[in-house]
């Protein structure tokens, strides 16, 4: 691996020999499982339509980002036999013989917003994705970590493990799940839910109840109360008229409606509190409004999707040992508006800064055949000549403008 084999000298050694004194503390040989938030964020994301929306569409833009690798990192080795090509192949291409790299990108992701954590196990030629809440770290006293325990049973070393951690304030091993801060709020929804369903498959009225005037006996009281479950309910036909003798009266006991049942302003406000914490403007989902559309679809790739990117291209720039940069060319919401490009270009042209060729391959273009296209264009103006400032500000006079007249005799 890229941090293991380092080539140091005595001196650099030394450094690495002087380990953390208080690493026994901060560790303690503990082993670091998924918690059990892990599965409710799993279901949260299997049943909530805005939280499935959200993750999905962060998973699917973070995964269409190429990875640009370059030189060697400085003060990082090579890991032997992954140069530049093979790396580019196995980050952009074919990280194993089973999967395209959308798809492996594509589960690390999800892990990644669910647990927290990305593993990915390198054999030496290939990588293969690890899923998070099965993956156990095992903390070392010494230095950090002493291995990975796959399931309880299948061990790796920290040589052979990528291992990506969200941030987390009290855990130094494993990340936090961006969905925690809106767990009280997807399970708020949840219950809105389940209270909806279970009231349109029992048929239930609320706030109806059955007044008498005389003492009923159980008897009658569990036929009445068939009869008007059976004729009252709105899965069979309710809301019929229904006849009442022998002195029954109807009463309400509260005034919750249908409507009152649809939670529909809580719901809207609870998604935008999940998709905040995400990292999503609202904006982006809401079709009514594309007002701000392309501001905040910038601040989303700039502020979400390139930060979670840049945390998977740092983990394997240490691991492999060379400099890796996101490629944004082809993001659509990254560019800047065809206007800008045009002036911006067009000034560099009209200021010397460019030639005209070269601002056209800058936007794409074909070089013009026009030999001028290939200079610089000289800026004049009335303060002076831009060819020769040392020629003063007003032009040269003419060599018969202002002579005397000749003395007459």
């Amino acid at each position: 691996m890229a941090w293991y084999n380092r080539i140091l000298d005595s001196a650099a050694q030394k450094r690495v020999e002087k380990l953390n004194p208080s690493q026994p503390s901060i560790s303690g040989g503990n082993s670091y499982s998924s918690t059990e938030a892990t599965f409710s964020y799993t279901k949260m994301y299997e049943e909530l339509e805005i939280v499935n929306r959200g993750v999905n569409m962060i998973v699917d833009d973070t995964a269409e980002i190429p990875t640009v690798v370059s030189k060697q990192s400085p003060g990082l080795s090579v890991i032997s036999g992954v140069q530049v090509k093979k790396l580019t192949k196995l980050l952009n291409h074919e990280p194993n013989l089973y999967q395209d790299i959308n798809t492996f990108k594509r589960n690390l992701i999800i892990d990644y917003l669910l647990d927290g954590n990305i593993f990915i196990y390198f054999d030496g030629s290939y990588m293969y994705h690890m899923p998070a809440a099965n993956m156990q770290i095992v903390s070392d006293k010494i230095t950090y970590i002493k291995e990975f325990v796959y399931q309880g049973k299948d061990t790796y070393s920290p040589k052979e493990i990528i291992h990506i951690k969200e941030n987390s304030l009290r855990d130094i091993y494993r990340g936090v799940s961006r969905l925690k801060p809106a767990l009280r709020t997807m399970k708020l929804m949840l219950s809105m839910r389940n209270f909806q369903d279970n009231f349109f498959e029992n048929g239930a009225v609320p706030g109806l109840i059955i007044k008498s005037p005389n003492t009923l006996s159980e008897k009658i009281k569990a036929r009445m109360l068939a009869a008007w479950s059976q004729k009252y309910n709105p899965n069979t036909g309710g809301r019929r008229p229904l006849i009442l003798d022998g002195g029954l009266e109807i009463d309400t006991i509260s005034d919750v409606n249908f409507k009152d049942l649809d939670f529909q302003n809580s719901i809207a406000d609870n998604e935008k509190i999940i998709l905040k914490a995400l990292g999503i403007p609202p904006v982006l989902l809401d079709s009514g409004n594309n007002a701000n559309l392309a501001p905040n679809m910038r601040m989303y790739y700039l502020e979400t999707v390139i930060p979670i990117v840049r945390k998977i291209n740092f983990a394997f720039e240490r691991y492999f040992g060379y400099i890796l940069e996101e490629d944004t060319t082809e993001i659509v919401a990254m560019q800047p508006e065809l206007q800008e490009t045009a002036n911006y270009y067009t000034t560099l042209v009209n200021t010397g800064i460019l030639t005209p060729n070269e601002a056209r391959d800058a936007i794409g273009y074909m070089p013009d055949k026009d030999p001028a296209s290939d200079e610089l264009r000289i800026p004049a103006n009335i303060a002076g000549s831009a060819a020769n400032p040392s020629e003063g500000g007003k032009p040269p006079k003419d060599p018969e403008e202002g002579a005397k007249p000749p003395k007459k005799e």
